[in-house]
């Protein structure tokens, strides 16, 4: 195989690979934009905020989580993760007393006319619900930050692959028509000489 043949494949090769990373990375921006998107207007909606600094906010199951977005709205992934687990499952476990949703339920099926176990059986099922949206869109807004992350590693992989296709390219203009791939060519000088 001529080395010039087998150099114009590998240089076309690069820049095929350079537009599907090109490619990639447009889908992978496209995507993490629209679950940013999604996740903020889905949040916006719910008109959550978070308390402010104070007696809400004193337990230090609460505080250190929470306290750096006291009397924000709930906007992002990272906002609806603290918020269910360091707000709502802290009420939920004292509501419960520990005990979870699916535990209080068995109880209430056992004794169905003890009215106030099925009230916290109520709570329960609607914290839980709640948590279970926000963990979901705190899910999400994570895979929206990887997708960026990966849009960015594609766009960096193209530009690399963009520039070795291109030096492959002014090499291309070098190498002699009759090389033969695995065969060194005579040095330069060698060839001024006969």
């Amino acid at each position: 195989m001529k080395r010039k043949t087998f150099d114009a494949l590998l240089t076309s090769g690069g820049l095929v690979l350079a537009v599907i990373l090109l490619c990639a990375g447009g889908l992978l921006t496209w995507a993490s934009t629209f679950i940013g998107d999604q996740v903020h207007t889905q949040l916006s909606e719910q008109q959550i905020f978070f308390p402010p600094k104070g007696p809400a906010t004193a337990s230090p199951e609460i505080g250190p989580y929470l306290n750096q977005y006291a009397g924000q709205q709930l906007l992002t992934g990272a906002q609806a993760e603290a918020y269910a687990d360091h707000f709502i499952a802290v009420h939920l476990k004292e509501i419960g007393g520990g005990l979870t949703y699916a535990q209080l339920s068995a109880k209430a099926q056992a004794a169905p006319t003890d009215t106030k176990l099925a009230a916290t059986v109520a709570t329960m099922f609607k914290g839980e619900t709640l948590r279970g949206l926000l963990l979901n869109a705190y899910a999400f807004g994570t895979m929206g930050v990887i997708a960026g992350f990966a849009a960015l590693g594609a766009f960096i992989g193209a530009a690399v692959m963009l520039l070795l296709s291109a030096l492959g390219f002014a090499h291309l203009k070098r190498v002699p028509p009759d090389a033969q791939l695995g065969v060194p060519s005579p040095p330069a000088y060698a060839l001024s000489q006969t």
